[in-house]
């Protein structure tokens, strides 16, 4: 690939939007940002955005048409592109995919036999695998000639111990039918430890707990830049309470639920991933900004419990990795949430950590240390690139 015709256009799509990347290829560095954007409320009322690297807002409006579905909003995205890179060629579509069970173990080009195989692990993850293949298929139909990768979440976690990936069932569960620790936001986490060495060399080199805070949540250690344990893992619901999804849950009372208060599958999985967390303690909203705004003694007690499952799971990551050199936050409220912060810094005392308040007020685009010079584990904020991280290994896949 060189970096003057060539371009990289990556794709992570939910059940009711599709948000896009476009890149030019990296010419041995680093692919480059250039548009990205996001088709939403698929389904309902479409409408496209588009801005340029810059953050500049380059179109807002509709999208046309009576389908509303993700074959109309991709069709509406690409006749946009085409409009702006002048005959350029997109040579390769990096697709986020959430689960790549135990066969994909690093980004694959796609093919009919792969697909076949995602199609395989709907069951694994039944809220975001099919809406991360249905583009895959239509992008086959409408640019046949381009190559696609899948990359996935699961990936950057497959190298843990056994002993980490392993539940207490009998062993050829395991072994027979796939039921393990996975592990998910990997392709944040492999970015994080892409760009730790330039932060901080010491941890990079020792032990680093990274919180990936955000609708969705979890944690991981890093031992040397790669993964060793995860608080995800069979499917994305386990571990950190989420916007919507409980966290880890005693299993007798999913039993129970069953059992006793007569719910079906599909009632208990609605329950699990889309009306607990953040919005079933609070009663009010999956968002922390709403939480923190609130006066309502149940939105403290969201943000509370969030806070104090945070520190309990830093604690454990900090057992498993035989101590703690860094500590890093990142996504949307890792990132933004200056409270939350504070507040697992707070919890996370008896470990020598010591927050900077001056630091951790700082709004800012780039990484940056919010802990004092004398606290024993230092305290990072890194926002983070999962689409550079699909650029990435999109580009590399196809050369």
């Amino acid at each position: 690939m060189t970096a003057t015709n060539e371009l990289v256009l990556v794709i992570n799509a939910g059940s009711s939007s599709i948000k896009f990347s476009l890149f030019e290829a990296g010419a041995g560095a680093d692919p480059v940002l250039l548009y990205k954007g996001l088709a939403d409320g698929i389904y309902v009322e479409p409408k496209f955005t588009a801005k340029d690297a810059a953050d500049n807002k380059l179109v807002a409006d509709a999208i046309p048409g009576t389908a509303k579905n993700h074959d109309e909003a991709l069709r509406h995205m690409l006749a946009w592109l085409n409009g702006v890179i002048n005959g350029r060629k997109i040579a390769v579509i990096g697709h986020r995919v959430v689960h790549g069970g135990v066969k994909f173990s690093k980004p694959v080009r796609i093919d009919a036999a792969v697909i076949t195989e995602l199609e395989k692990l709907i069951p694994l993850a039944p809220l975001h695998e099919p809406h991360n293949i249905t583009p895959i298929k239509i992008l086959q139909g409408l640019l046949p000639d381009v190559p696609q990768v899948a990359c996935f979440d699961t990936a950057f976690h497959a190298n843990q111990p056994e002993l980490n990936q392993l539940y207490a069932l009998p062993y050829e569960f395991s072994q027979q039918e796939g039921i393990r620790r996975y592990g998910f936001h990997g392709l944040s986490y492999e970015y994080i430890a892409s760009v730790l060495p330039q932060i901080d060399a010491r941890a990079a080199n020792g032990r680093t707990v990274v919180a990936h805070l955000g609708n969705g949540s979890s944690m991981a250690a890093l031992l040397e830049c790669k993964g060793i344990a995860s608080t995800m893992g069979f499917t994305a619901l386990e571990g950190l309470p989420m916007g919507t999804r409980t966290g880890s849950i005693d299993a007798g009372v999913v039993l129970h639920l069953l059992n006793h208060l007569k719910m079906d599958a599909k009632q208990i999985e609605t329950l699990l991933y889309k009306q607990s967390g953040l919005l079933g303690l609070s009663g009010i909203s999956s968002d922390m900004r709403d939480l923190r705004s609130s006066k309502e003694a149940r939105a403290k007690l969201a943000t509370d419990y969030f806070v104090s499952r945070i520190a309990r799971e830093t604690g454990s990551l900090a057992a498993a990795l035989q101590g703690i050199d860094a500590l890093v936050f990142t996504a949307g409220i890792g990132e933004n949430d200056t409270e939350t912060r504070a507040e697992v810094c707070a919890q996370l005392a008896w470990l020598g950590v010591i927050l900077d308040p001056a630091a951790n007020a700082v709004r800012s685009g780039e990484p940056r240390r919010i802990s004092s010079d004398d606290s024993k584990v230092a305290v990072y904020v890194v926002p983070t690139n999962e689409e550079l991280m699909i650029a990435r290994q999109s580009e590399a896949c196809v050369h």
